[in-house]
């Protein structure tokens, strides 16, 4: 299984993640995940920069391979912004995948639209890929179609070859238009089932996960630091989709408990938890697996990892 760093764009400058992607490649990781919001969940976390001009960055400083994970192309940056932006983040970064989804509420309500239901929203997908793909081939795109329309539309700085689009998928209905619409199946759980159910309707297409863990010299900081910063990665069902703004999420996430944090989290610097925690995505089948470390130790965890983790599972 292929390892590599997940960049939280929630909890950091410009400047910090493309030093954790310079430091990662030093570690050996061997790809890179960054995340793509306009809010973070909460206020604790307290960043969110523009994606786009960060993989730019991190592509001037490392050769490290970057997908978003992942991108809403069907909200506040539509199908022809997304594919200008992925179309240019491929030309500079050999490699680069473009992760799309369904979005959260969160980040794609800020125009003002209504927040549409998961059904709407799966269709406005599929067909937003479909454009994406058409608008990075370099051809000439007219498109008018159920949710989007595209008029004389041409990029000019295409890569040379298909952009990969890979897919998020929470449940059995998007996983299945994941294998029909995707090059690759995204999670942020070791969800053997649904791995499988991708890999089987899409003719074993790959699949990659994103793990957080809070490296800190003990356990106890560490959870302490998921706590106060991902507290809402504890919330259950659709509410990470349909709560608006991140003080929406800091009250929800009033009632998520710090024992259940701690159950849900890899905290401080033993080897043997870090290791099997990982070693679980590999055991569900998963060929990538995207590592992001909650907290201010992002430093010493990257050593840690290339020191400690990845020789082990290389």
């Amino acid at each position: 299984m292929k390892i590599g760093y997940f960049l939280s764009c929630e909890e950091h400058t410009p400047d910090q993640l493309v030093g954790q992607a310079v430091a990662a490649e030093e570690a050996g990781f061997a790809g890179l995940w960054i995340s793509d919001h306009i809010n973070p969940w909460n206020s604790e976390q307290g960043q969110s920069p523009m994606v786009w001009p960060v993989i730019g960055a991190v592509a001037q400083a490392t050769s490290l391979p970057v997908m978003t994970a992942v991108t809403c192309p069907i909200g506040r940056t539509g199908p022809l912004v997304v594919a200008h932006a992925a179309a240019t983040c491929a030309v500079m970064n050999p490699g680069f995948r473009l992760g799309v989804g369904t979005g959260e509420a969160l980040n794609e309500h800020l125009t003002g639209e209504v927040w549409p239901s998961f059904d709407v929203r799966i269709e406005m997908l599929r067909e937003a890929v479909a454009l994406i793909r058409e608008l990075c081939t370099g051809k000439t795109v007219d498109h008018r179609g159920t949710y989007f329309t595209v008029d004389d539309a041409q990029l000019w700085t295409v890569p040379e070859e298909p952009l990969p689009i890979w897919m998020s998928a929470f449940g059995e209905k998007a996983t299945r238009v994941a294998a029909d619409i995707a090059d690759g199946f995204v999670s942020t759980s070791p969800d053997r089932e649904l791995r499988s159910l991708f890999g089987d309707l899409s003719g074993g297409k790959p699949s990659a996960a994103g793990l957080k863990v809070a490296w800190a010299p003990t356990a106890e900081e560490g959870v302490e630091h998921a706590h106060r910063l991902w507290a809402n990665a504890g919330l259950p069902g659709e509410l990470a989709q349909v709560l608006p703004s991140p003080r929406h999420f800091e009250q929800a996430s009033q009632l998520v408990t710090k024992e259940s944090t701690a159950q849900g989290v890899v905290a401080g610097r033993d080897v043997e938890e870090h290791v099997q925690a990982v070693q679980e995505y590999a055991d569900a089948g998963f060929d990538e697996l995207y590592v992001s470390n909650i907290g201010p130790h992002w430093r010493e965890m990257i050593a840690f990892y290339g020191e400690h983790v990845l020789p082990r599972l290389a």
